[in-house]
């Protein structure tokens, strides 16, 4: 990984908020609409050394664009969104271990970090938010906010379960939002939502209106009504 610094914000005990690209795009959606929202800037990015695979146009192929970045405005910052997530194991634990080495270093109160959750329960539009912690009395503190747990045992693989093992191991507190979605394969917009929500209650802070976001879901499902 290659990481490269262009500002030095001047932020302490900030929240980040972490999450990169996953099954029904939930990661990117909501890191994306927050840096749009409330207009963060960036200060920090992250570059894949060597591509582990290449995009075929059909006859022709493209070097995929394998970088994101870290934003920041008050009180926040932002990781990741965009395209993708490293596909190589070491690459993938660099950029984890990067994202702690910038919350030690603006004394990060708490990592977030966000993805789908697939589920084969029939949702109907109003899919729930599932949220996983860094410890049990922090688990404890969110079932007292009236929040679900995620309901299972199982295994979180990628960047948005992996950083959430890196902030434990690193004495970081750390809070995983999951939301339901039954069709991986297409953008989930109402999963993102209903994070953003979530991410709202656990902050305080409004992060904008997610009109957008419903418009485009609705144009998702006309899309495959048809």
């Amino acid at each position: 990984m290659q990481f490269t610094q262009n500002e030095e914000p001047e932020i302490k005990k900030p929240i980040i908020i972490a999450a990169m690209q996953d099954m029904g795009n939930v990661g990117s959606i909501v890191i994306n609409f927050i840096n749009k929202s409330l207009k963060t800037k960036s200060f920090r990015s992250a570059k894949v050394s060597f591509p582990t695979y290449v995009i075929d146009n059909g006859g022709y192929v493209d070097l995929p664009k394998e970088n994101w970045e870290y934003r920041y405005t008050n009180d926040l910052i932002i990781f990741g969104g965009g395209n993708g997530q490293p596909q190589d194991n070491n690459e993938l634990n660099l950029l984890c271990k990067d994202v702690i080495n910038v919350a030690e270093k603006y004394s990060a109160k708490f990592i977030y970090t966000l993805g789908g959750f697939h589920t084969s329960r029939i949702l109907k539009n109003n899919p729930k938010t599932y949220i996983t912690t860094t410890s049990m009395d922090l688990k404890k503190q969110m079932e007292k906010l009236e929040l679900e747990m995620t309901p299972q045992k199982s295994a979180i693989t990628g960047f948005n379960g992996l950083i959430l093992g890196f902030a434990k191991k690193y004495n970081i507190q750390g809070i995983g939002m999951y939301g339901e979605l039954n069709q991986p394969e297409i953008p989930q917009y109402r999963a993102a939502i209903s994070i953003i929500k979530t991410i709202e209650k656990l902050t305080y802070r409004k992060l904008g209106s997610t009109e957008e976001l419903e418009i485009l879901a609705k144009e998702i499902d006309q899309k495959f009504k048809n």
